[in-house]
């Protein structure tokens, strides 16, 4: 059975776009795969971040997460921090990681935009540290998006240069793209993000969720109830792929183009449609917030598998450098 690893940050509320994105994807692969999935907070740590909610982000994270279907029994959940190997295996590869190829990331110059004031080493070094989650496992597969298979493709590099240094000692992953559809924000310009505050929230009521759709971009070209709207270019159209049935999407992409429904309309039909889809989730997220017991018990197992993995790993690895 093949080995896959992935990864969630704990920098606040688990949104739509974190689900359709990824949680949805991993849930599909847990039977088919030796499943590990990692609450990444010191990737976190590259932001700015309220210390103080940390250890509440993590527990939520790792709720939703289960909430959402990652079954304990069928996969590994832990927390990054708690296998000192990342950080370990970080520093080792960051001596066979290539300077110019870290400042050419895209993420890296989007995220030294968004943080001007805070342009710090941890963000430039941030796929060194992911190359290290991946391969401290020997990770075969890493289910991502698209805007992450620039990292994967960092993380084959990074393999390949220590091979090629020390010796055959970690295989090159592969990036398993999602076929789900990119979540855009709710202004339909960028990406959903916590920090652009553009999104929704997986655990929020349904008044809120509600209020974020009534108010969300649709097709700006479209001034009047009666003008025919394309789905093409419309940001809530995407989350209808990702929550409404085949037949109400063929449905809504029709009456859109001739202007039988209207956007008002079409967002109830989306709300109910999600709603559907969500409340399971937030029923069974409530119950996991108060068994506290047994959400630290499947991350202390998680742990405990992930530090015997990781440490016969290093072994190797310090070994093939001459650090035994």
């Amino acid at each position: 059975m093949k080995r896959i690893f992935s990864g969630i940050q704990p920098s606040g509320e688990i949104h739509i776009g974190n689900y359709v994105g990824a949680i949805q994807n991993w849930v599909k692969l847990l039977d088919s795969c030796d499943s590990i999935f990692c609450i990444v907070d010191y990737h976190a740590i590259t932001v700015e971040y309220d210390v103080s909610r940390m250890q509440r982000n993590i527990r939520e994270a790792a709720i939703v997460n289960i909430a959402s279907g990652l079954d304990p029994s069928k996969c590994t959940l832990f927390v990054q921090s708690k296998v000192p190997e990342h950080t370990e295996l970080t520093w080792i590869f960051n001596c066979v990681s290539p300077l110019g190829e870290l400042m050419r990331m895209t993420q890296f110059k989007e995220k030294a935009k968004q943080h001007l004031r805070n342009v710090n080493v941890g963000l430039l070094d941030y796929p060194v540290l992911q190359a290290a989650d991946i391969l401290l496992y020997k990770a075969d597969g890493v289910p991502v998006g698209e805007d992450q298979v620039q990292h994967i493709e960092f993380s084959r590099e990074v393999a390949r240069k220590f091979n090629h240094r020390y010796g055959e000692t970690f295989p090159e992953p592969q990036a398993l793209l999602t076929k789900s559809p990119r979540i855009m924000g709710l202004d339909g310009k960028t990406k959903m993000s916590k920090s652009l505050n553009n999104y929704i929230g997986l655990l929020e009521d349904g008044d809120v969720i509600w209020e974020k759709l009534r108010t969300a971009l649709t097709d700006e070209n479209r001034k009047r109830r009666n003008d025919p709207g394309n789905p093409d270019i419309c940001n809530l159209f995407t989350l209808h792929q990702a929550f409404s049935t085949p037949e109400e999407i063929e449905r809504i992409n029709r009456e859109c183009r001739t202007a039988e429904i209207g956007c008002v309309a079409c967002k109830k039909n989306l709300f109910n449609n999600m709603m559907a889809h969500l409340e399971p989730i937030q029923k069974r997220a409530k119950e996991l917030t108060k068994d506290q017991t047994y959400v630290d018990s499947v991350l202390a197992q998680g742990a405990k598998r992930c530090q015997e993995i990781a440490g016969e790993v290093m072994r190797e690895v310090r070994e093939v450098i001459g650090l035994k």
